[in-house]
C-alpha cells in the first residue's frame, strides 16, 4: 500500500479532521474524511476563510508568524446536535512550499464536561453559601438565648456543665397590669411594644456589662457577674434598672400605651446551665434569683427594691429610701430600700 494510502487511512481512523492550507493564498490543498464529514465535501481549492467564516485571516496571518500556531473554535451543526470543533493552525513546509496545517478536533463532550462541572461548582458554592447562612443564623438564635462563652462550650462539645457563679447580681423586672393590658389591647400592638421594650432594655443592659438571660411573658431576667466575673456587678445592674425605669418614662411621654415596672435587685450565688433536650434554653437558678423574684413582688409601680447586703454596695452612688425590714418568702425578715430613680 502507498505511503499516501497509509497516511490518509490513519488520519481517517484518528477521527481528526486535518487539512493542508497554502501559505501564500489560503487556499484549501487536501481535506481528509473526516473534515469532509463536519463542514461540507471537498473543498480543494476553496479559501479558508470561506469554509470558516468566523475566521479572522489577519489574525490567522499575525498570530502565525509570531508564533507559528493559532487556534479557534467552531460550531457545526449536524442532525440535531451543534458540535464544537476546535481548529489548530501550525505552519509547515511541503515539498519545499510553505503550508498551513489545520488540525480539527470535536471537543463537545470536553465543552459539556466543562458546562456540567461549572454547573456543578456554582450549585456545590450555593449550597456552601447557604450552609454559612443557616449556620450564622442557627449562632445568632442561641446567642440570643446563651452566654457566647457558654455557646462556644456547648457547639464544641455538644453540652453544658452547669457551673456555680458568686458572686453575682440578679436584677427581675416585670410590668404591671400586663395580662389586662393584653386582653384589652390589640395582641399585635401589645407583643410589637413588648418587643420595642426589650430591644431597648438589651441594649441598656449590654452598655453596663449585664447579660440578658431570658424573657418570660412580660418579666425580664438580666445577670451581671457572669459568665465572667465583674467587682462593679452590683452597680452595673443597679444602673440598668435605673435607666430601664428612665426610659420607660420618656417613653410613656409619647406613647398611648402606659408601661409601668416593679424591679428587684439581689446579689448572691447562681448556678447557670442549658436546660431541655430538644428545646435548648439557657437558665440560671439560686438564691439570688429567687430574692430578686421576690423582691420585684415587693416593688410598687416604677419601684426598684434592693436587700441590705447589696444596698451597702450601693449607698455612695445611689439614693437609697429605707424600706425597713419586710417578710420576703424563703428568706425570713430582711431589710429592704427602695432606689430613687
Amino acid at each position: 500500500m502507498l505511503i499516501e494510502a497509509i497516511s490518509e487511512q490513519l488520519l481517517k481512523a484518528m477521527g481528526v479532521g486535518v487539512a493542508l492550507v497554502n501559505a501564500g493564498d489560503l487556499k484549501i490543498r487536501f481535506t481528509n474524511p473526516t473534515f469532509c464529514e463536519w463542514f461540507g465535501q471537498s473543498h480543494n481549492g476553496s479559501s479558508i476563510g470561506d469554509v470558516f467564516e468566523s475566521l479572522n485571516v489577519e489574525a490567522l496571518r499575525e498570530t502565525l508568524s509570531k508564533t507559528g500556531q493559532y487556534t479557534l473554535e467552531t460550531r457545526v451543526k449536524k442532525k440535531r446536535r451543534i458540535l464544537i470543533i476546535e481548529l489548530a493552525f501550525r505552519e509547515a513546509v511541503h515539498e519545499g512550499g510553505d503550508i498551513i496545517v489545520v488540525e480539527c478536533q470535536n471537543i463537545s463532550r470536553v465543552r459539556e464536561m466543562e458546562s456540567m462541572l461549572d454547573s456543578y461548582a456554582h450549585m456545590v458554592e450555593r449550597k456552601t453559601r447557604d450552609l454559612e447562612l443557616e449556620k450564622e443564623q442557627v449562632e445568632k438564635l442561641l446567642l440570643n438565648i446563651m452566654p457566647r462563652s457558654v455557646y462556644e462550650e456547648f457547639k464544641t462539645f455538644g453540652v453544658v456543665t452547669p457551673q456555680l457563679y458568686e458572686p453575682v447580681s440578679v436584677l427581675m423586672l416585670d410590668f404591671v397590669g400586663f395580662t389586662s393590658m393584653a386582653a384589652s389591647a390589640d395582641p399585635t400592638v401589645t407583643v410589637g411594644e413588648l418587643n420595642d421594650i426589650f430591644s431597648s432594655f438589651d441594649r441598656i443592659a449590654e452598655q453596663f456589662g449585664c447579660e440578658r438571660i431570658k424573657t418570660l411573658g412580660d418579666a425580664y431576667l438580666a445577670v451581671s457577674g457572669l459568665p465572667h466575673p465583674n467587682i462593679d456587678h452590683a452597680r452595673a445592674v443597679t444602673n440598668s434598672a435605673v435607666r430601664f425605669a428612665r426610659y420607660l418614662q420618656r417613653r410613656n411621654q409619647s406613647h398611648q400605651h402606659q408601661w409601668q415596672c416593679r424591679i428587684g435587685l439581689a446579689s448572691g450565688a447562681v448556678v447557670g446551665s442549658v436546660v431541655g433536650v430538644q428545646k435548648y434554653v439557657y437558665d440560671v437558678f439560686g438564691p439570688a434569683v429567687n430574692l430578686a423574684t421576690r423582691l420585684q413582688v415587693l416593688s410598687e409601680p416604677m419601684e426598684i427594691t434592693v436587700h441590705g447586703d447589696m444596698a451597702a454596695e450601693l449607698a455612695d452612688e445611689f439614693q437609697l429610701i429605707d424600706g425597713g425590714k419586710q417578710d420576703v418568702r424563703g428568706f425570713g425578715k430582711q431589710q429592704i430600700y427602695k432606689i430613687s430613680i
